[in-house]
């Protein structure tokens, strides 16, 4: 699945790698001086770790449901949980369930402790074989 996130643009600007455990995978995001978003605490943007949930979903969904486009996303909900800090963030998402077109995925973001996430997503998928 590195293979995926090193055709996206924005997943090579955040450096994302992935690791495969069966049908799981785990993205890793290296800190970076550039994730900053808060430079007084310091504490990372929120968009990078919104960016690294979604790519996740987009990853984990690819992974178990190939299809000749990438899921597009319908909607997306993110709740930041804690402030994430200077280090490395791991995510991983969930299918709690998809039809033909349509995959409902959860994600989690943690740094050291997968038991205390600091961002968590919700999110909607077209699972389309071509344009519509």
């Amino acid at each position: 699945m590195s293979e995926l996130l090193n055709r996206l643009p924005y997943a090579r600007f955040l450096g994302l790698t992935s690791a495969e455990d069966g049908d799981a995978l785990t993205v890793t995001m290296p800190f970076a001086e550039k994730l900053i978003g808060n430079p007084v605490l310091p504490a990372l943007h929120g968009g990078s770790t919104a960016a690294l949930l979604e790519l996740t979903a987009v990853a984990q969904v690819a992974l178990l449901y190939p299809r000749l486009r990438l899921p597009r996303p319908i909607n997306v909900t993110v709740a930041y949980l804690r402030s994430g800090r200077p280090v490395d963030v791991q995510a991983r998402a969930r299918i709690s369930k998809a039809g033909r077109r349509v995959a409902h995925v959860l994600a989690e973001a943690w740094q050291e402790d997968e038991a205390q996430p600091i961002a968590s997503l919700t999110a909607h998928f077209l699972l389309a074989e071509h344009d519509l």
